[in-house]
């Protein structure tokens, strides 16, 4: 058991030191990589996990999506595009018909997945405008 929480921690910080190169590299996703090292730090051990969720790294990527399943445009975005490209990229260099279906399939699925499972929420330190007839108190 104890190894297995060795091995736990290692990939913990191989994810996040992909995802940490995903943040300066536009594209190396950052989140899947971010959330395969949270989950792998929560199985390895609970100081470390409490240490990745106290960074900026954490808070910026990951929390909204952790506690209320939700992401701003841009996250969403962000994993989006580059995936989608790379994806285009196979696309255009496979022959095989078969394979194409299943990549246009897989997009539109991810795309599918993106904007109607996972809330959209306004940046952080941005508050949601009012609703208009909540100005005039009746």
């Amino acid at each position: 058991m104890i190894q297995l929480k060795y091995l736990y921690l290692t990939l913990a910080f191989l994810f996040l030191g992909i995802g940490a190169v995903g943040v300066a590299l536009p594209l190396v996703p950052t989140t899947p990589f971010l959330l395969l090292a949270s989950f792998f730090f929560a199985k390895g051990s609970e100081r470390f996990n409490r240490w990745f969720q106290s960074t900026k790294l954490y808070r910026e990527n990951l929390e909204s999506f952790e506690k209320n399943r939700s992401m701003t445009l841009k996250t969403k975005l962000c994993i989006l595009i580059p995936v989608s490209v790379m994806l285009l990229a196979a696309f255009f260099m496979m022959d095989n018909l078969y394979g194409r279906g299943f990549i246009i399939c897989l997009i539109l699925f991810k795309y599918y997945y993106f904007m109607f499972r996972i809330k959209t929420i306004p940046p952080a330190g941005i508050k949601q405008k009012e609703r208009p007839d909540a100005q005039f108190p009746k």
